[in-house]
């Protein structure tokens, strides 16, 4: 195990951290929130500090690096920007309990939008920006971003690989272009150029600067954080079908627009995945749109909450526009089947994602065939390519993990004596990295119920979630730190 190399990269990651803290701390100074200011102040230098001591005491470590490393590296960053970056919440006494506050962070960081603040909108601006930013730093990952500004050294060739399918969601990460420094690169630009547009459409409907900024974070990262009691509600039709198609756009695989880029549509409209992912969204959005006739005042207000929801849960965002605990128990059904798909895999959006689901659904099919005819040989292809048996076993052990942890964790928050609904969808909203959940978690409710433990049980499951579980389960594996 090379722990000098990982602790120099955890090193680096929070001074990225730090940075990026910067203008939530001007934001605090200009709008007179001394509490917040002192709180960002002192966060940043003790990150400073702690960073640059990490770095300056690994300068010497080798640059070999493998998939191990790179396991371990992912899966412990994040766990460090989570407990420094929940301290601006709990020194400023926004949030009084540290516990609460790094619930809070993890949540924003692995765009899970889960809150246990009963009262947004009691948060000073520069928090509220803090907590918004969060999502955008950890929709496309914060290490995705070091890997694209940091040099290109070639003696740490081959550990970028490692860093990129270690934080990337999704059954396989590949190459959009031959260097992964590059891809990196391409990934973000992407992202803000999307983000960008985002903003911009805000505007235009009369959205105020700060929550068109701030709006457009939780929905680039897929994370659902608002900046309003109502989430998006109080906004205009307009803002909130502006809000349901951007988080569809960010829950496509970004491969599909680089091969946009490239004018490879007919590739882009031929993708399975992509072909699942829309008709799984105007399929759910149609049926529920035929439970809830009658439920609003005009067909056309139903679409845009049907649609909204949909784009919303599946995308694993959590934006609200309208108490979906109140529908019937068919669409609330849909709502949380979509919970467990998500979105598609190089995307933004959590969830087991499509390309996992349409992998297991072509693995049923041939194993069933099999069983009719035993001697029959046949490879399992996506989008015309035949799928190496190692990631059809990856997928299949992905799937035992998430139902194992799923299963556990549900076991454990349950000693809290809440409904087994509350439970089970707390768990989903958390592990999904969605956000709201139903009954006691609900999108007009918050997770502030919850015990202690509890809360950890499910910070720990926004983590696996948002890592794709194995970056956080080998943390706890001995084999992970004995010799190779």
């Amino acid at each position: 195990m090379n722990n000098k190399m990982i602790a120099k990269f955890i090193g680096k990651i929070l001074l990225v951290e730090a940075a990026f803290m910067l203008p939530a701390y001007g934001i605090s100074i200009c709008r007179h929130e001394d509490a917040a200011a002192r709180a960002f102040f002192i966060t940043i230098l003790l990150t400073l500090l702690v960073g640059g001591m990490f770095v300056i005491f690994t300068r010497g470590a080798k640059k070999g690096f493998h998939a191990r490393e790179g396991l371990v590296c992912v899966g412990m960053s994040w766990i460090v920007l989570g407990l420094f970056g929940a301290l601006p919440f709990f020194l400023s006494g926004a949030i009084p309990h540290y516990v609460d506050a790094l619930f809070e962070i993890v949540s924003g960081f692995t765009t899970t939008g889960a809150s246990i603040l009963p009262e947004v909108e009691a948060l000073p601006m520069s928090l509220l920006y803090w907590r918004s930013f969060s999502h955008w730093l950890g929709g496309m990952g914060v290490l995705v971003f070091l890997l694209a500004v940091s040099s290109g050294d070639e003696r740490s060739k081959g550990f970028t690989m490692h860093i990129l399918r270690a934080e990337s969601p999704g059954p396989k990460v590949g190459k959009l272009v031959p260097r992964m420094k590059q891809t990196a690169e391409i990934l973000y630009i992407l992202y803000m150029i999307l983000t960008v547009l985002n903003i911009i459409f805000l505007l235009l409907g009369g959205m105020p600067l700060f929550d068109s900024i701030c709006i457009a974070f939780g929905t680039a990262g897929t994370g659902g954080f608002g900046i309003k009691n109502d989430s998006i509600a109080g906004y205009s039709p307009y803002l909130q079908n502006v809000c349901t198609v951007f988080m569809l756009l960010f829950g496509v695989n970004f491969s599909c627009y680089y091969m946009l880029m490239l004018r490879q549509i007919r590739s882009v409209f031929k993708d399975e995945e992509l072909r699942l992912y829309l008709g799984v969204v105007f399929g759910s959005t149609a049926l529920i749109v035929w439970n809830l006739r009658g439920f609003y005042g005009t067909i056309g207000e139903t679409i845009r909450h049907a649609a909204f929801q949909v784009a919303s849960i599946v995308t694993t965002t959590g934006f609200a526009t309208t108490d979906f605990d109140l529908w019937p128990t068919f669409s609330k059904s849909i709502l949380l089947c979509l919970m467990l798909i998500g979105a598609c895999a190089g995307s933004t959006g959590g969830g087991f994602k499509c390309g996992r689901a349409l992998l297991v659904l072509k693995g049923l099919r041939r194993s069933v065939r099999q069983i009719v005819h035993p001697g029959r040989v046949e490879v399992v292809r996506v989008n015309g390519r035949a799928v190496e048996e190692k990631v059809l076993e990856n997928t299949n052990a992905y799937l035992a993990a998430y139902m194992l942890i799923i299963a556990a964790s549900f076991f454990l928050i349950s000693v809290d004596g809440c409904s087994v609904t509350t439970n089970l969808s707390a768990v989903l909203a958390c592990f999904n990295n969605i956000g709201p959940g139903l009954e006691a978690v609900g999108p007009t409710c918050n997770f502030s119920g919850f015990s202690v433990f509890s809360k950890l049980v499910l910070i720990m499951d926004m983590l696996a979630g948002r890592l794709e579980i194995f970056p956080i389960l080998i943390l706890f594996s001995r084999t992970t730190w004995g010799k190779r």
